[in-house]
């Protein structure tokens, strides 16, 4: 029988950019992702996130939401711009005050807040400045998450530095297809060295005052060699040290993977021990995003990692073209858990587009494909746990169909439906599945 200890976090997750509209309002600046929407020729459709799902008039709304499907916690990030419109200095009361109103509605409803600090959208004021290739950034960031912690960390319990670093430095920085929109080899590692000192500092200052816990969340993609070719094995390691080792082995073991320099080449830059052992400060979980696996082989231009994935025929795909490999998430559970110790861990995304009709048909939205996914994976993830992972919560991502960044609205990843023509919210199967494994601690999972 399937079941979840007492005590398991059932979540939901979303970002602020993603769901919240309203990007300008009451005073707040922009990001940079106001900034790279609104550049032609950036995003899908020419798609913007000024309106999204409307969350910042409809928060009310969807906390009921969640409430009414058992949620009993949620994962959201705050929008470092809406409450520093400068980046530094001034607050802005108006979108401080957003945020602790949200609280309260998730505690009112009974839902424990899951804060993110960071989730892609850097006021634009900091990245005229540099961005995350400044050194001063980790200063920038720590006073932002000093405001933060003060104001919401009597009620907050759970704190996130940073989301998916790799997808920040990857996308923003080496290929430029998300925000800032820089396609610069030399400035990659730079940007990744500076985002891990940044969430070293944030994790200084909340132990200097904070209560409770302070964690990061990486998103991590298994890699299985094609072959057992010397070449395919090489490119399997090298895949695995830019994606995966290269966010945890600096906070967890104080170093880089080797294997990052034979990528970068003159790209990679030495790092003084001591900013090593600095990026060592201790965190109370690490939050897993699992999407999909990579089966790795050799490709002398796949620059700069040399490594291509190989497709599986006659396997599901999802709208985003990732392979649904369910067996993938027990072994990024396990994989952390046997290089860096039992640390307690959550998977903080888990999910997939596929499909959707724009409006609800006589009141329904189903969507077979997602509730064969969620079950799966949800199998797997109590697999894990079963073999040792110390696994204490799991967050759907995500709560709503929202902007999915440079793809505009072109991908459907929510269990709640959102018809973005009039905002009305309308349940899918996967959400009414996804309550019902809820209710029975996984026990809907037997069947």
């Amino acid at each position: 029988m399937i079941r979840f200890p007492e005590g398991f976090l059932w979540g939901a997750a979303t970002s602020a950019y993603q769901i919240e509209g309203s990007p300008l309002a009451e005073g707040a600046g922009p990001s940079i992702w106001h900034r790279f929407s609104h550049s032609t020729g950036r995003t899908a459709n020419g798609e913007t996130g000024d309106v999204a799902c409307d969350h910042y008039r409809r928060y009310a709304e969807d906390v009921a939401l969640m409430r009414e499907l058992g949620l009993n916690s949620y994962r959201f990030s705050i929008s470092w711009s809406r409450v520093l419109p400068h980046g530094r200095g001034r607050v802005n009361g108006a979108g401080l005050s957003f945020y602790d109103r949200l609280v309260d509605a998730l505690l009112a409803a009974g839902i424990a807040p899951n804060v993110t600090l960071y989730h892609w959208d850097l006021p634009a004021v900091l990245d005229d400045r540099g961005g995350w290739l400044n050194p001063d950034s980790p200063e920038w960031f720590a006073e932002y998450a000093q405001v933060m912690y003060e104001k919401l960390d009597d009620r907050v319990q759970m704190w996130t530095t940073l989301n998916e670093p790799w997808v920040i430095t990857d996308g923003g920085y080496l290929n430029g297809v998300l925000a800032p929109g820089h396609r610069n080899v030399f400035e990659a590692p730079i940007a990744t060295h500076h985002l891990l000192r940044s969430h070293a500092a944030a994790v200084e200052a909340y132990r200097a005052s904070g209560k409770h816990q302070i964690g990061i969340v990486v998103n991590l993609e298994p890699k299985y060699a094609a072959s057992d070719s010397d070449e395919d094995r090489a490119a399997t390691r090298r895949a695995d040290a830019y994606m995966n080792r290269q966010y945890l082995d600096p906070l967890l073991h104080g170093c880089y993977p080797n294997e990052l320099r034979d990528v970068f080449g003159d790209a990679w830059p030495d790092h003084p021990p001591s900013e090593l052992e600095y990026l060592k400060q201790p965190i109370d979980f690490v939050g897993v995003n699992y999407y999909t696996r990579s089966v790795t082989r050799s490709d002398p231009s796949a620059w700069p990692v040399r490594a291509g994935r190989v497709d599986q025929p006659r396997h599901a795909y999802t709208e985003t073209g990732w392979e649904v490999y369910p067996d993938g998430l027990t072994d990024s559970l396990k994989w952390v858990t046997e290089r860096y110790g039992r640390i307690p861990l959550y998977v903080t995304e888990n999910g997939a587009a596929f499909y959707d009709p724009p409006q609800a048909i006589d009141g329904r939205i189903d969507d077979p494909l997602r509730v064969a996914y969620y079950r799966s994976h949800l199998r797997a993830a109590h697999s894990a746990l079963c073999q040792g992972v110390d696994l204490r919560g799991y967050f759907a991502w995500s709560l709503l169909d929202n902007y999915e960044w440079s793809l505009g609205y072109s991908k459907r990843f929510g269990i709640v439906h959102v018809d973005f023509a009039t905002q009305k919210r309308t349940p899918k199967a996967s959400a009414r599945f996804y309550s019902e494994v809820i209710s029975t601690h996984g026990g809907a999972l037997d069947a």
